[in-house]
């Protein structure tokens, strides 16, 4: 039986190599946590500030060009007949392993696992383990140099490693380069024979579930006998005998009945334990392998059409519209990830209603825990190959790092039924097209043998059950161009990068993969991560910490045409988080407004690695800032919103619930009042995964005073207000209001009643107890309507912050309307 000793315990980490103006540690050797990092194990023992706060990510740089060592002992019993390995599951990045003085092996790849056989080098007793990680960027240079150079969107040689590109620092990431043993090492120990590889092929015939299951096999050198797999799913036994020699062994199984595993909102997330065991010829398991599946097919629709080139995902035959979100590594020091992080964050996902996360082609191929998670609460994953923004050598020694990483992420993520597509780069041949590459390259390849050619034959060779695609953006053909519009998946960045978030409506995409928009991170992370006296949006560390080219500015010039100016910080912070959330929900509007033309809307981005201003709905703190309230409702199953139509307007119902929802559409036009100025009323039944488009009357889309009404949908529990003039042109009364609040079990609950109409009021809780959760935000009421806030927290209802900005607010009781509003004070 396979026999497996973690090595996790009594590492030591020194510096074995300093570069010029590093700091002196003298003879300094610190604990080491494994799985971990330099930068950690630094931190924890005092010698390293944390380079997430303040302007401390510029002092941090030594780190990266460093060479480090971590050793420790074990101890073993080493037996006649036993092959012992040693197996490192993630090793960041260039590497040395060394067992009792002689080296095992040299690595240059943070994204695969590696085994090496130390039988002969294996002692009884003591064992010392060193791994020595050498600076990442003496590595880069030597690839560079022999393979030539290549183009980048950064000056950083993140496409001449197989390491984690966003390190190197992105529009929204710092640059730490990091180094250590980031997954778990361990010594294994095994008799005979042991399961190599295991690779379950899932199909649904009908009511059956079908799973073909691959086994390859390693044998001990002179152990040629006959041995036996055991495979069992659901009640279902096979066993098959593996002839003298042969090292491969296949499986069908078949379910009768079997339930299918869907999507959220679809259905339920059936999932089925499936065992491997390895037998020997006299009965004794000799290894086994477990792992869940679920019983669904998986299709992605590219088809040639009258509007261009479609893009659909199915699930069990079902399209489904993608409401979705971009997934980065959750941290730069991606170690410290573990399954309660990966479950928090996404089951922030879940509850903003989304159904899908992309994993970027820039971060990493996600821990196991991830993947668990999605297949559990029915969040799809769309899988990136880990290639980003840079024209990437294919040569060695990257072309075979490439293909084996790739071989053995298919095979260790092939089990998990909410994985659903392979995706090649990320944006790769869109540079290759629009960002002058072309003229770089005097003939030297640049990645496309990955993405058309290596990539897709690793997929359809070890999980031919599910779709690839080449890129995203991508157009379907490398002779079109890869981000038209029309044709495949699109990234729409000309508004953040150039234009004003109601060019939204100026294209009509298939599918959006990638488009966002900027805001400040929660105001609690701000305080926790920067010390500017004073705080304002241009000081030091709040400029370090925006890493977008021109952020600042873009966000002062986007938020222009909608929102008034800002007159202190803290009205700074609500109105850009207000902006972002406004850009964003007014692009996903519009995108599930041209349903079934477009059928997905991926944002940019769900999550935060550090704390930042960026395109995140959850900050790097993990607070949910208000694009997060804002996208629960857009990516609400159902949805009614008003869209432009001709010289008119025209109310879209959508409905991507499996089953029909009908009621009254009621639509007015309402001054500020709440007076109903004229109003129109009909029966709305909208079938499942569906849409239905009515027309606004006329005496409700064109209002007598521009400044002063809304037009108000209300459809199967839904109001969705439009105004007919940007908030910064509409004549809002100031904010008059009374607000009561009272202790409640799991906090406080904050109750508002609208003297005045209130748009977008808003409870910033984490202003008065960082770790709170409110329940809602972005509230609007006409004068006598009310909205109760539930609050997660420890202060009592008795701390009069509750009350007062900066932490109760709306949009109409900024500075700007202060005079009127001293004439109408809050009432406590």
């Amino acid at each position: 039986m396979m026999h497996t000793i973690d090595i996790h315990d009594g590492w030591s980490l020194s510096a074995a190599q300093l570069p010029d103006g590093a700091p002196d540690l003298g003879e300094s050797v610190v604990p080491a946590t494994v799985p971990g990092s330099v930068h950690t194990d630094l931190m924890a023992a005092g010698l390293l500030a944390d380079p997430y706060l303040d302007l401390n990510e510029t002092t941090q740089h030594w780190v990266g060009n460093s060479t480090w060592r971590y050793r420790t002992t074990f101890d073993a019993d080493p037996q006649p007949g036993t092959q012992y390995e040693l197996a490192f599951d993630g090793l960041d990045t260039v590497a040395v392993v060394t067992l009792n003085d002689t080296e095992v092996a040299r690595t240059a790849n943070m994204h695969r696992g590696y085994r090496f056989d130390v039988t002969s080098l294996l002692r009884a007793g003591a064992n010392e383990l060193t791994v020595t990680f050498t600076a990442v960027r003496e590595y880069t240079d030597a690839v560079r140099a022999e393979l030539g150079e290549r183009p980048n969107v950064y000056p950083e040689p993140s496409q001449y490693v197989r390491k984690m590109a966003c390190n190197f620092g992105w529009d929204w990431g710092p640059t730490v380069v990091t180094a250590g043993i980031w997954k778990d090492v361990r010594l294994e120990a095994w008799t005979t024979a042991r399961l190599a590889r295991v690779r379950p092929i899932v199909r649904v015939d009908g009511t059956t579930g079908q799973s073909r299951v691959e086994i390859d096999i390693q044998r001990a050198p002179g152990q040629d006998g006959l041995l036996t797999v055991e495979v069992t799913l659901a009640g279902q036994r096979r066993r098959v005998d593996v002839p003298a020699g042969a090292s491969h062994a296949v499986a069908d199984l078949s379910v009768p009945d079997a339930e299918l595993w869907w999507p959220r909102g679809h259905g339920d997330q059936a999932l089925y334990d499936l065992a491997v065991d390895l037998i020997d010829g006299a009965g004794s398991v000799l290894d086994q392998w477990n792992r869940r599946i679920g019983f669904r097919t998986v299709t992605l629709t590219t088809e040639e059409d009258e509007a261009g080139t479609s893009f659909v995902l199915a699930v069990n035959d079902t399209p489904l519209f993608v409401r979705g979100a971009n997934w980065i590594p959750d941290d730069c020091f991606v170690s410290r990830v573990d399954e309660a992080r990966y479950r928090e964050r996404i089951t922030q996902a879940v509850d903003a209603n989304m159904n899908l996360l992309r994993i970027w082609g820039g971060g990493i191929y996600e821990k196991d825990e991830f993947y668990d998670v999605c297949d559990e609460l029915g969040v799809l994953v769309w899988q990136d190959f880990l290639f980003a923004c840079s024209a990437y050598p294919e040569g060695e020694p990257i072309g075979s790092e490439v293909e084996a990483e790739a071989r053995e992420n298919v095979v260790r993520l092939m089990p998990h039924p909410s994985l659903v597509l392979w995706n090649g780069n990320n944006e790769n041949i869109w540079g290759y097209w629009d960002w002058g590459w072309q003229d770089k390259f005097d003939g030297r390849d640049w990645g496309w043998g990955f993405y058309s050619e290596l990539l897709p034959a690793v997929v359809a060779e070890l999980d031919p059950s599910r779709p690839y695609w080449s890129g995203s953006p991508y157009s379907g053909t490398p002779d079109r161009h890869p981000n038209d519009p029309d044709h495949g998946n699109h990234h729409s960045w000309e508004v953040w990068n150039r234009q004003d978030y109601t060019t939204y409506r100026e294209s009509r995409p298939r599918f959006v993969s990638e488009f966002g928009y900027q805001g400040p991170p929660n105001w609690a992370t701000i305080d926790r991560a920067i010390s500017d006296q004073p705080l304002t949006p241009d000081s030091p560390g709040m400029l370090h910490h925006q890493k977008a080219f021109e952020g600042n500015e873009r966000l002062k010039t986007g938020a222009a045409p909608h929102l008034p100016a800002a007159t202190s910080m803290q009205d700074w912070h609500y109105l850009m988080q207000l902006n972002q959330a406004q850009a964003v929900t007014f692009g996903i509007e519009y995108f599930r407004s041209l349903r079934p033309r477009c059928m997905g809307a991926i944002v940019w981005q769900l999550n935060d690695c550090w704390p930042v201003t960026s395109w995140a709905a959850v900050d790097g703190d993990g607070r949910r800032k208000l694009l997060w309230y804002a996208l629960r409702r857009v990516y609400a199953e159902q949805l009614v919103t008003v869209q432009p139509d001709g010289e008119g307007l025209q109310a879209v119902l959508l409905n991507d619930g499996v089953a029909p929802v009908g009621g009254p559409l009621r639509l007015t036009r309402r001054d500020l009042g709440g007076n109903v100025l004229a109003e129109a009323s009909l029966t709305a039944d909208v079938p499942g995964g569906s849409q239905l488009a009515h027309p606004v009357p006329d005496a409700l889309a064109v209002p007598d005073q521009t400044a002063g009404e809304v037009l108000v949908a209300e459809w199967a529990g839904m109001r969705t207000l439009s105004f007919y003039a940007e908030d910064l042109n509409v004549a809002f009364p100031a904010a008059a209001f009374d607000v009561d609040v009272r202790d409640i079990p799991e906090g406080v609950a904050v109750r508002v009643r609208a003297r005045s109409y209130l748009r977008h009021l808003t409870l910033l809780s984490d202003v008065v107890d960082p770790s709170s959760v409110v329940d809602s935000q972005l509230v609007d009421l006409f004068p006598g309507e009310e909205h109760t806030f539930t609050v997660r927290t420890e202060v009592p209802a008795a701390d009069p912050r509750w009350i007062s900005a900066p932490t109760l607010r709306a949009l109409n009781d900024l500075d700007v309307y202060a005079q009127e509003a001293l004439a109408s004070p809050r009432q406590g």
